[in-house]
Protein backbone atom coordinates (compact mmCIF):
# COMPACT_ATOMS: atom_id res chain seq x y z
CA UNK A 1 0.00 0.00 0.00
CA UNK A 2 1.18 3.01 -1.07
CA UNK A 3 2.13 5.75 1.86
CA UNK A 4 0.28 8.96 1.75
CA UNK A 5 2.62 12.17 1.28
CA UNK A 6 2.57 14.50 4.05
CA UNK A 7 1.72 18.27 3.94
CA UNK A 8 3.15 20.79 6.70
CA UNK A 9 0.81 24.02 6.98
CA UNK A 10 2.43 27.08 8.17
CA UNK A 11 0.36 29.15 9.55
CA UNK A 12 -3.38 29.14 11.37
CA UNK A 13 -5.22 31.62 9.73
CA UNK A 14 -8.47 31.78 6.91
CA UNK A 15 -6.17 30.50 4.31
CA UNK A 16 -5.10 27.76 6.32
CA UNK A 17 -8.30 26.45 7.41
CA UNK A 18 -8.76 25.94 3.43
CA UNK A 19 -5.84 24.18 2.76
CA UNK A 20 -6.34 21.55 6.06
CA UNK A 21 -9.67 21.14 4.74
CA UNK A 22 -8.88 20.58 1.31
CA UNK A 23 -6.55 18.06 2.46
CA UNK A 24 -8.54 16.36 4.89
CA UNK A 25 -11.27 15.27 1.60
CA UNK A 26 -8.06 14.49 -0.54
CA UNK A 27 -6.51 11.24 -2.02
CA UNK A 28 -2.96 9.49 -1.30
CA UNK A 29 -2.17 13.46 0.59
CA UNK A 30 -2.76 14.47 3.98
CA UNK A 31 -1.58 16.77 6.85
CA UNK A 32 0.91 15.84 8.53
CA UNK A 33 1.76 18.65 11.21
CA UNK A 34 0.52 22.54 11.47
CA UNK A 35 2.93 25.32 13.39
CA UNK A 36 1.98 28.53 14.66
CA UNK A 37 3.80 31.15 16.16
CA UNK A 38 1.57 29.93 19.84
CA UNK A 39 1.57 26.50 20.73
CA UNK A 40 -1.86 27.04 22.02
CA UNK A 41 -3.38 28.06 18.14
CA UNK A 42 -1.53 24.97 17.02
CA UNK A 43 -3.02 23.04 19.27
CA UNK A 44 -6.44 24.32 18.69
CA UNK A 45 -5.92 24.17 15.08
CA UNK A 46 -4.70 20.85 15.12
CA UNK A 47 -7.73 19.32 16.98
CA UNK A 48 -10.22 20.82 15.00
CA UNK A 49 -8.78 19.23 11.71
CA UNK A 50 -7.39 15.85 13.07
CA UNK A 51 -3.71 16.80 12.59
CA UNK A 52 -1.79 14.23 14.79
CA UNK A 53 1.63 16.80 15.24
CA UNK A 54 1.55 20.44 15.40
CA UNK A 55 3.96 22.90 16.67
CA UNK A 56 4.70 26.22 18.39
CA UNK A 57 7.34 27.32 16.03
CA UNK A 58 7.80 27.69 12.35
CA UNK A 59 11.44 26.24 12.95
CA UNK A 60 9.90 23.22 14.33
CA UNK A 61 7.60 22.53 11.25
CA UNK A 62 10.75 22.93 8.91
CA UNK A 63 12.48 20.75 10.87
CA UNK A 64 9.76 17.57 10.96
CA UNK A 65 12.08 15.40 8.73
CA UNK A 66 8.59 13.50 7.30
CA UNK A 67 7.30 16.51 5.74
CA UNK A 68 7.46 16.94 2.01
CA UNK A 69 5.65 19.78 1.20
CA UNK A 70 5.36 22.76 3.25
CA UNK A 71 2.40 25.11 2.55
CA UNK A 72 3.00 28.82 3.91
CA UNK A 73 -0.34 30.49 4.71
CA UNK A 74 0.95 33.31 6.83
CA UNK A 75 0.70 36.96 5.59
CA UNK A 76 2.21 37.97 2.78
CA UNK A 77 4.23 40.28 4.36
CA UNK A 78 6.03 37.40 6.57
CA UNK A 79 6.18 35.09 3.26
CA UNK A 80 9.87 36.12 2.50
CA UNK A 81 11.14 35.15 6.12
CA UNK A 82 8.88 31.83 6.02
CA UNK A 83 9.65 30.61 2.89
CA UNK A 84 13.36 31.27 3.07
CA UNK A 85 13.27 29.28 6.34
CA UNK A 86 11.93 26.70 4.73
CA UNK A 87 13.96 26.21 1.70
CA UNK A 88 17.06 26.42 3.82
CA UNK A 89 15.90 23.55 5.86
CA UNK A 90 15.84 21.68 2.79
CA UNK A 91 11.64 21.90 2.26
CA UNK A 92 9.70 21.77 -0.99
CA UNK A 93 7.47 24.58 -0.49
CA UNK A 94 3.69 26.00 -1.74
CA UNK A 95 3.49 29.77 -1.14
CA UNK A 96 0.33 31.82 -0.83
CA UNK A 97 0.14 34.92 -3.06
CA UNK A 98 0.35 37.49 -3.28
CA UNK A 99 4.15 35.39 -3.51
CA UNK A 100 6.03 37.89 -1.47
CA UNK A 101 6.11 41.91 -1.10
CA UNK A 102 8.13 42.82 -4.24
CA UNK A 103 10.01 41.28 -7.20
CA UNK A 104 13.13 41.72 -5.65
CA UNK A 105 12.12 39.68 -2.44
CA UNK A 106 10.76 36.63 -5.11
CA UNK A 107 14.20 36.64 -6.82
CA UNK A 108 16.10 35.77 -3.89
CA UNK A 109 13.76 32.99 -2.97
CA UNK A 110 14.15 31.45 -6.33
CA UNK A 111 17.93 32.03 -6.24
CA UNK A 112 17.94 30.12 -2.53
CA UNK A 113 15.31 27.30 -4.09
CA UNK A 114 17.90 26.60 -7.01
CA UNK A 115 20.92 26.42 -4.09
CA UNK A 116 18.67 24.17 -1.95
CA UNK A 117 17.29 22.11 -5.00
CA UNK A 118 14.38 22.40 -3.44
CA UNK A 119 10.97 22.93 -5.60
CA UNK A 120 9.53 26.53 -4.95
CA UNK A 121 5.88 27.58 -6.29
CA UNK A 122 3.23 30.08 -5.94
CA UNK A 123 0.33 29.07 -4.82
CA UNK A 124 -1.71 31.21 -7.34
CA UNK A 125 -4.58 28.32 -7.74
CA UNK A 126 -6.21 30.04 -10.46
CA UNK A 127 -3.65 29.14 -12.86
CA UNK A 128 -4.26 25.50 -11.74
CA UNK A 129 -8.24 25.13 -12.23
CA UNK A 130 -9.11 22.66 -14.88
CA UNK A 131 -11.06 25.62 -15.99
CA UNK A 132 -8.18 27.41 -16.39
CA UNK A 133 -7.48 24.78 -18.91
CA UNK A 134 -10.40 25.38 -20.67
CA UNK A 135 -10.41 29.00 -21.04
CA UNK A 136 -7.15 28.45 -22.69
CA UNK A 137 -8.53 26.02 -25.21
CA UNK A 138 -11.76 28.31 -26.18
CA UNK A 139 -9.39 31.40 -26.37
CA UNK A 140 -6.80 29.05 -28.89
CA UNK A 141 -9.79 27.57 -30.94
CA UNK A 142 -10.56 31.31 -31.82
CA UNK A 143 -13.87 30.65 -31.39
CA UNK A 144 -14.75 34.69 -30.82
CA UNK A 145 -12.28 35.60 -33.54
CA UNK A 146 -9.19 38.23 -33.12
CA UNK A 147 -9.24 39.42 -29.30
CA UNK A 148 -8.60 43.09 -28.68
CA UNK A 149 -9.80 43.44 -25.04
CA UNK A 150 -10.09 42.37 -21.98
CA UNK A 151 -11.26 43.16 -18.41
CA UNK A 152 -11.30 41.75 -15.35
CA UNK A 153 -12.55 42.69 -12.12
CA UNK A 154 -12.38 41.26 -8.22
CA UNK A 155 -13.75 43.59 -5.62
CA UNK A 156 -15.03 43.16 -2.43
CA UNK A 157 -15.86 45.13 0.69
CA UNK A 158 -12.81 44.17 3.20
CA UNK A 159 -10.98 47.54 3.36
CA UNK A 160 -11.58 47.72 6.76
CA UNK A 161 -9.55 44.57 7.58
CA UNK A 162 -6.16 45.10 9.05
CA UNK A 163 -4.62 43.27 6.37
CA UNK A 164 -5.84 45.95 3.80
CA UNK A 165 -5.58 48.65 6.35
CA UNK A 166 -1.73 47.96 7.59
CA UNK A 167 1.02 48.89 5.96
CA UNK A 168 3.46 46.42 8.37
CA UNK A 169 1.26 43.55 6.53
CA UNK A 170 2.08 44.42 2.63
CA UNK A 171 -1.33 46.06 2.73
CA UNK A 172 -3.53 46.95 -0.09
CA UNK A 173 -6.01 45.85 -2.45
CA UNK A 174 -3.46 45.19 -5.47
CA UNK A 175 -1.54 42.42 -3.50
CA UNK A 176 -4.78 41.17 -1.91
CA UNK A 177 -7.25 40.97 -4.91
CA UNK A 178 -5.98 42.73 -7.62
CA UNK A 179 -3.19 40.10 -8.24
CA UNK A 180 -6.22 37.82 -9.71
CA UNK A 181 -7.20 40.50 -12.17
CA UNK A 182 -3.61 40.63 -13.68
CA UNK A 183 -3.58 36.79 -13.53
CA UNK A 184 -6.64 36.50 -15.32
CA UNK A 185 -5.53 38.76 -18.19
CA UNK A 186 -1.84 36.90 -17.69
CA UNK A 187 -3.72 33.65 -18.76
CA UNK A 188 -5.75 35.13 -22.04
CA UNK A 189 -2.91 37.37 -23.16
CA UNK A 190 0.19 36.57 -22.20
CA UNK A 191 3.10 38.88 -20.81
CA UNK A 192 4.30 40.70 -23.37
CA UNK A 193 3.15 44.13 -21.69
CA UNK A 194 4.42 47.28 -23.18
CA UNK A 195 2.63 50.02 -21.11
CA UNK A 196 1.07 50.08 -17.69
CA UNK A 197 -1.13 53.16 -16.00
CA UNK A 198 -3.14 52.78 -13.37
CA UNK A 199 -4.21 54.73 -10.58
CA UNK A 200 -5.74 54.10 -7.05
CA UNK A 201 -7.67 55.76 -3.80
CA UNK A 202 -5.36 55.57 -1.06
CA UNK A 203 -5.92 55.52 2.68
CA UNK A 204 -4.54 57.43 5.41
CA UNK A 205 -1.99 55.16 6.06
CA UNK A 206 -0.76 54.95 2.31
CA UNK A 207 -2.33 52.17 1.62
CA UNK A 208 -4.49 51.83 -2.34
CA UNK A 209 -8.53 50.50 -1.49
CA UNK A 210 -9.05 51.02 -5.01
CA UNK A 211 -6.83 50.30 -7.92
CA UNK A 212 -7.75 50.69 -11.99
CA UNK A 213 -5.04 49.37 -14.07
CA UNK A 214 -4.55 49.61 -18.11
CA UNK A 215 -2.55 47.03 -19.84
CA UNK A 216 -1.17 47.57 -23.29
CA UNK A 217 0.38 44.76 -25.05
CA UNK A 218 3.07 44.84 -28.12
CA UNK A 219 0.18 43.57 -30.46
CA UNK A 220 -2.16 45.93 -29.57
CA UNK A 221 -4.46 44.31 -27.50
CA UNK A 222 -5.69 45.66 -24.06
CA UNK A 223 -6.93 45.09 -20.39
CA UNK A 224 -8.26 46.63 -18.18
CA UNK A 225 -7.94 45.02 -14.47
CA UNK A 226 -9.77 46.89 -11.21
CA UNK A 227 -9.83 46.01 -7.64
CA UNK A 228 -11.70 47.33 -4.93
CA UNK A 229 -12.05 46.78 -1.19
CA UNK A 230 -14.49 49.44 -0.26
CA UNK A 231 -16.99 47.80 -2.53
CA UNK A 232 -18.52 44.42 -3.93
CA UNK A 233 -17.98 44.18 -7.67
CA UNK A 234 -18.89 41.68 -10.50
CA UNK A 235 -15.94 39.10 -9.63
CA UNK A 236 -15.69 39.21 -13.55
CA UNK A 237 -13.05 38.59 -16.46
CA UNK A 238 -14.78 39.33 -20.13
CA UNK A 239 -12.60 38.58 -23.06
CA UNK A 240 -13.52 40.98 -26.06
CA UNK A 241 -13.47 39.39 -29.81
CA UNK A 242 -14.28 40.07 -33.49
CA UNK A 243 -16.92 38.01 -33.32
CA UNK A 244 -18.34 37.88 -30.11
CA UNK A 245 -17.12 37.54 -26.19
CA UNK A 246 -16.50 35.28 -23.39
CA UNK A 247 -17.49 35.77 -19.60
CA UNK A 248 -15.80 34.09 -16.93
CA UNK A 249 -17.94 34.26 -13.50
CA UNK A 250 -15.52 34.98 -10.30
CA UNK A 251 -12.03 35.27 -11.59
CA UNK A 252 -10.86 34.05 -7.94
CA UNK A 253 -12.15 30.19 -8.36
CA UNK A 254 -13.79 30.14 -11.83
CA UNK A 255 -17.30 28.74 -11.48
CA UNK A 256 -18.09 29.00 -14.99
CA UNK A 257 -17.39 30.02 -19.16
CA UNK A 258 -19.77 31.50 -21.38
CA UNK A 259 -19.28 31.85 -25.02
CA UNK A 260 -21.44 34.67 -27.22
CA UNK A 261 -21.77 35.40 -30.77
CA UNK A 262 -21.76 38.76 -31.81
CA UNK A 263 -25.90 38.31 -31.47
CA UNK A 264 -25.44 37.94 -27.92
CA UNK A 265 -26.78 34.22 -28.35
CA UNK A 266 -25.30 31.35 -25.65
CA UNK A 267 -22.81 29.49 -28.36
CA UNK A 268 -21.36 27.48 -25.15
CA UNK A 269 -20.74 26.90 -21.59
CA UNK A 270 -18.80 24.80 -18.90
CA UNK A 271 -19.52 25.03 -15.39
CA UNK A 272 -17.03 24.15 -12.30
CA UNK A 273 -16.23 21.01 -11.63
CA UNK A 274 -17.19 19.37 -8.54
CA UNK A 275 -14.20 20.26 -5.77
CA UNK A 276 -13.27 20.39 -2.82
CA UNK A 277 -12.20 24.08 -2.11
CA UNK A 278 -9.95 24.34 -5.70
CA UNK A 279 -6.97 24.06 -3.55
CA UNK A 280 -6.38 20.48 -4.05
CA UNK A 281 -5.04 21.03 -8.15
CA UNK A 282 -2.25 23.28 -6.76
CA UNK A 283 -1.45 20.36 -4.27
CA UNK A 284 -1.59 17.89 -7.13
CA UNK A 285 0.63 20.03 -9.37
CA UNK A 286 3.31 20.11 -6.91
CA UNK A 287 3.60 16.54 -6.23
CA UNK A 288 3.00 15.93 -9.81
CA UNK A 289 6.40 18.35 -10.67
CA UNK A 290 8.20 16.29 -7.46
CA UNK A 291 7.66 13.08 -8.89
CA UNK A 292 8.73 14.21 -12.29
CA UNK A 293 11.99 16.08 -10.16
CA UNK A 294 10.52 19.79 -11.26
CA UNK A 295 11.65 22.49 -9.46
CA UNK A 296 8.39 24.57 -10.43
CA UNK A 297 4.85 23.77 -11.48
CA UNK A 298 4.69 24.37 -15.33
CA UNK A 299 0.97 25.83 -14.40
CA UNK A 300 2.71 28.39 -12.41
CA UNK A 301 6.57 29.47 -13.34
CA UNK A 302 8.50 31.18 -11.64
CA UNK A 303 8.93 33.24 -14.38
CA UNK A 304 5.23 34.11 -14.08
CA UNK A 305 5.54 35.11 -10.77
CA UNK A 306 8.12 37.37 -11.54
CA UNK A 307 6.40 38.92 -14.03
CA UNK A 308 3.12 39.62 -12.01
CA UNK A 309 5.40 40.52 -9.05
CA UNK A 310 6.92 42.88 -11.12
CA UNK A 311 4.01 44.43 -12.63
CA UNK A 312 2.32 45.61 -9.17
CA UNK A 313 5.83 46.73 -8.20
CA UNK A 314 5.52 49.13 -11.46
CA UNK A 315 2.00 50.00 -10.26
CA UNK A 316 2.65 50.66 -6.63
CA UNK A 317 5.45 53.08 -8.24
CA UNK A 318 2.57 54.63 -10.53
CA UNK A 319 0.17 54.99 -7.18
CA UNK A 320 2.88 55.80 -4.15
CA UNK A 321 2.41 52.46 -2.67
CA UNK A 322 5.67 51.84 -0.41
CA UNK A 323 5.63 49.39 2.54
CA UNK A 324 7.86 49.83 5.42
CA UNK A 325 9.84 47.11 4.92
CA UNK A 326 11.10 48.36 1.13
CA UNK A 327 11.53 51.61 3.37
CA UNK A 328 13.79 49.77 5.76
CA UNK A 329 15.63 48.50 2.57
CA UNK A 330 16.55 51.33 1.20
CA UNK A 331 17.59 53.35 4.47
CA UNK A 332 19.94 49.87 4.99
CA UNK A 333 21.46 50.46 0.65
CA UNK A 334 22.55 54.74 2.06
CA UNK A 335 24.30 53.88 4.65
CA UNK A 336 26.43 50.71 3.09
Amino acid sequence: MFEKKKVGIMGTGDIARMMAKTLSGMKGVVCHAVASRTIEKAESFAGEFKIKNYYGSYEELCKDPKIELIYVATPHSAHYDNVKLALENGKNVLCEKAFTLNEQQAKELFEIAAKNNVLLTEAMWTRFLPLASKLKEVVAGNIIGDISMVTADLSFNIAWKQRIQDPALGGGALLDIGVYGLTFASLVLGDDITDIQSQAVLNDRGMDTQDIISLKYRNGQMAVVTCFATSFGPCKGIIYGANGHIEVQDINNFADITVYNNAGEKISYYKRERQITGYEYEVSAAFKALDEGWKECPEMTHAQTLKIMNIMDFVRGQTGVKFPQEVAAEEDKKEE
